[in-house]
């Protein structure tokens, strides 16, 4: 796309952008990303624009923003251009990928399988090479698992580090703004603009989740504690005392309370068709009472002091998806139940601790990407982009095309 072109979104074979809300603009201001260009989730916010967050219902019943939101608004002011708004999952309810309304974006690392979402369009722009980098939100894992779907390097930072000022709500509780690039330098360069430049600290250990890596499948673990290996030798840590499904059974019954809040008054005004899978989670939530919401909080406030003690000033491993993403041609059932089920218990540690995690692409499985995710303590976000760009700066980048 020429650098002045900004009327139309860029050549789009995978399917990445969105059309009928389109925006983009040249940067703003000159600084550290400039000369780069960037994406942004079909839930942010550009001044003079409608945000559709993933839903054509939702784009037909808002009025464009006035003001843009204040993390396009960073990037914009250090240099980068943005080249176009990119496809979210309906409502960002869903990890596959899949859009009911508007398609399912193509992986450009593994075309016959599902890209990840609810970041979808986000990580399959920056693979396929048309941006520089790309943001995106994760709540219960729409950064780290398109990231790792695609053989991308993603960051779920610490919960409250990057405004959310000017994107669509969701689980305010567990919701941040995450990013995607090819390669851990660009990564943690992006970092510094939206978290701001700290020196990194280090880790005083590294453990390995014995119980996450236990929902892995065989070829995916054999390949991730290989790479395990590039870090030393590792002490085992059980994250979940209790179970890591337990731990799920509290992040899910919180999160589809506060969806619900966000989201519930407006479905029932406006009768939104939806998708299979986001449509039951979505019917799931509005059951969830508010004592089992409440309860459902001190669990999660009672799990995150059980990790802050556990982790300290340690770095954690684990697998970010139990596997490489499945095939296109899954039953939708099987990749929104049975898959989905195993994705959350790795993915949900971060949330209920509002910890940063950052999913490294370390190898394919039938030539599909593989992830490995590094945890740590809140706070800890530029330690862990400043070790992915020291220990893993040789890995071959998402292949683009």
């Amino acid at each position: 796309m020429p650098a002045d072109n900004y009327d139309r979104p860029p050549a789009d074979p995978f399917g990445a952008f969105c059309h009928e809300n389109h925006v983009a603009g040249p940067a703003i201001g000159d600084g550290p990303l400039s000369g780069l260009s960037f994406a942004i989730k079909d839930v942010f916010d550009v001044a003079g624009s409608c945000t559709g967050f993933g839903h054509p219902t939702w784009l037909a019943t808002h009025t464009a923003a006035t003001q843009t939101a204040a993390a396009v608004t960073r990037l914009l002011s250090t240099g980068a251009a943005l080249r176009g708004r990119t496809i979210s999952d309906e409502l960002c309810y869903s990890l596959s990928g899949e859009n009911f309304h508007y398609g399912m974006p193509v992986n450009p690392a593994a075309r016959e399988r599902l890209p990840g979402g609810s970041s979808s369009g986000s990580a399959v722009a920056v693979a396929a090479g048309q941006v520089d980098f790309a943001i995106g939100t994760d709540c219960g894992g729409s950064v780290r698992v398109p990231a790792s779907y695609c053989g991308l390097f993603g960051l779920r930072p610490t919960h409250g580090r990057v405004s959310l000022e000017g994107v669509s709500r969701f689980a305010p509780r567990f919701d941040t703004v995450g990013w995607f690039a090819r390669d851990a330098a660009l990564l943690k360069r992006v970092g510094e603009v939206l978290l701001g430049s700290t020196a990194p600290q280090g880790f005083d250990r590294v453990l390995v989740a014995t119980d996450a890596f236990e929902q892995c499948d065989p070829q995916a673990r054999a390949l991730l504690e290989k790479a395990v290996e590039r870090l030393g030798s590792p002490s085992p840590l059980h994250l979940s005392p209790i179970g890591l499904d337990r731990w799920l059974d509290t992040f899910r019954t919180l999160q589809a309370w506060e969806v619900w809040q966000s989201l519930g008054g407006w479905i029932n005004q406006t009768r939104p068709s939806f998708g299979d899978g986001v449509g039951q989670r979505l019917a799931a939530a509005e059951q969830v009472g508010r004592a089992d919401a409440e309860a459902a909080r001190q669990r999660a406030d009672a799990i995150a002091l059980e990790l802050d003690e556990a982790i300290g000033d340690g770095l954690v491993l684990l697998p970010t998806t139990p596997g490489a993403p499945p095939l296109r041609a899954t039953a939708s059932t099987e990749i929104e139940n049975a898959y989905r089920y195993r994705a959350m218990q790795l993915l949900c540690p971060a949330g209920l601790g509002g910890l940063p995690q950052l999913t490294i692409p370390v190898g394919t499985v039938d030539g599909a990407p593989v992830g490995l995710s590094i945890m740590a303590r809140r706070g800890k976000d530029m330690d862990l982009m400043d070790l992915a760009a020291k220990a893993f700066a040789d890995l071959p980048t998402a292949p683009g095309t």
